[in-house]
């Protein structure tokens, strides 16, 4: 059911509702190397009560077996065939357009060098071997070497394919550089703008429905931009947990192509039904909290926490939606 301002409601907890959750990696399940607080309880018991998990990744630096032994380290058992990483779809991309044996220049991890010869790609490591393409992925040993070969071979006509381009990456120190930065160098370079496989392209998504046979899948992210954006590209309800890059305030002020179906603080919220928002006076009312837009800002009423943001995501897009200005000065941080 869909409330008021575009969320919509479950009567039943998230796991209940749909049968296969499509999890992001960096922000949700982890970050960096530390597990993200009750992403492992919350996960564990939505498989225990029959929802399948797939882990859905843009980093492409890293095989599935390793993200899967890193997930099972963290009290998320989780086999190899779990995991869909951009390394994968990536290939899967170069695949519409090449054929079997066809050179690419891989820039990037052992993720996306075996994910593109498991493609039937043969595997090249310079622009003078005269590649059909140019795959590029997130890997932190990438450097000007790596970049100025892909411009080469950009610029001398190959085909050049992202795995994503995630501008920043999530690590336990802060967020570093990711992989649409290192492909902005080259596109820098050269001019030309490259095709991506990874989120926000719901590749990945499609793909991992596919391999599940789901019918009901939800995809769960923290970043409006990839996560988000891909699941609405892709028709899929999107779950944003606040937990990673995307905060409540970003979801308020979210444009209409990236806002998430569900809002919660964390991945409890997949054991819990979900309350939409009601519009109620002028008002669009969650739990005890409520907001509207009024002469252009955003007003607050009662309550805290997740139901306030819920109710001020509403609001605002309902505000938006119908042509109503909304000044983003009045939009405050929603800690929940």
């Amino acid at each position: 059911m869909t409330g008021a301002g575009g969320l919509l409601a479950s009567d039943v907890p998230l796991a209940t509702a749909y049968d296969l959750a499509l999890v992001d990696l960096d922000g949700v399940a982890y970050k960096g190397h530390l597990p993200v607080e009750h992403a492992a309880a919350s996960l564990t018991a939505a498989r225990s009560g029959g929802m399948r998990l797939v882990f859905v990744t843009n980093n492409a630096s890293r095989e599935p077996e390793d993200v899967a032994s890193q997930l099972t380290g963290l009290d998320i058992p989780t086999e190899p065939a779990e995991v869909m990483t951009a390394a994968q779809a990536c290939a899967a991309l170069l695949t519409t357009r090449l054929d079997p044996g066809a050179k690419v220049l891989v820039v990037g991890g052992k993720g996306l060098v075996t994910a593109v010869r498991a493609a039937g790609f043969t595997v090249v490591g310079s622009a003078d071997d005269d590649p059909d393409a140019v795959a590029q992925g997130y890997a932190p040993e990438v450097g000007w070497t790596q970049l100025a070969e892909a411009a080469y071979a950009v610029g001398r006509g190959a085909w050049h394919v992202a795995s994503n381009l995630d501008l920043s990456l999530p690590t336990a120190r802060g967020f570093a550089p990711g992989n649409g930065a290192l492909v902005a160098a080259v596109r820098s370079a050269t001019g030309v703008v490259p095709d991506s496989a990874g989120k926000p392209s719901p590749t990945m998504y499609r793909l991992a429905v596919e391999r599940a046979e789901a019918s009901r899948p939800l995809v769960i992210g923290d970043r409006l931009d990839t996560d988000l954006a891909g699941a609405r590209g892709g028709g899929y309800p999107g779950l944003h947990v606040l937990t990673g890059v995307s905060t409540a305030r970003d979801a308020v002020l979210a444009v209409p192509g990236e806002r998430p179906s569900y809002l919660a603080a964390d991945l409890r919220a997949l054991l819990e039904p979900h309350a939409a928002p009601a519009l109620v006076d002028g008002w669009h009312v969650c739990g005890t909290s409520a907001a509207q837009v009024a002469d252009g800002a955003l007003r607050l009423d009662g309550g805290s926490g997740i139901d306030l943001a819920r109710a001020a995501c509403a609001a605002a897009w309902a505000a938006v939606d119908a042509g109503e200005k909304l000044d983003p000065s009045t939009v405050p941080e929603l800690p929940v």
